[in-house]
């Protein structure tokens, strides 16, 4: 695998990645790929709507409550009739489907960011 180019200190900074807890997840049936709807709790910034293709190792009730850590500094992103409003990170299988989530290894704060 490729590294990709190198970045400077200042694009990273630009990178708004934040702790949050899942509250809600519906099945997005409209989605090209076996997607989630979920609802993200980011405490003092809000709750905000991500798309995930996170079905293969994931069921809806594994994730309600799980903390997760999230880009919530992408514009808006229109997904067939859903606005997904952050960026939902995960580690890529050896099977692009299966996509194992980034979260922190101990319960955090919703909102806190990752530095």
């Amino acid at each position: 695998m490729t590294i990709k180019p190198e970045i400077s200190w200042a694009d990273f900074e630009k990178l708004d990645i934040r702790c949050g807890t899942i509250i809600s997840v519906n099945d997005f049936e409209k989605a090209r790929n076996p997607s989630y709807q979920l609802e993200i709790d980011f405490g003092d910034v809000g709750v905000r709507k991500s798309a995930a293709q996170i079905t293969t190792l994931y069921s809806k009730e594994d994730l309600v409550g799980k903390q997760i850590l999230a880009v919530v500094n992408f514009p808006k992103k229109q997904i067939a009739n859903f606005f997904s409003e952050c960026l939902v990170l995960g580690v890529y299988g050896d099977d692009a489907k299966d996509v194992t989530l980034l979260s922190p290894s101990l319960p955090t704060k919703n909102g806190l960011q990752v530095g």
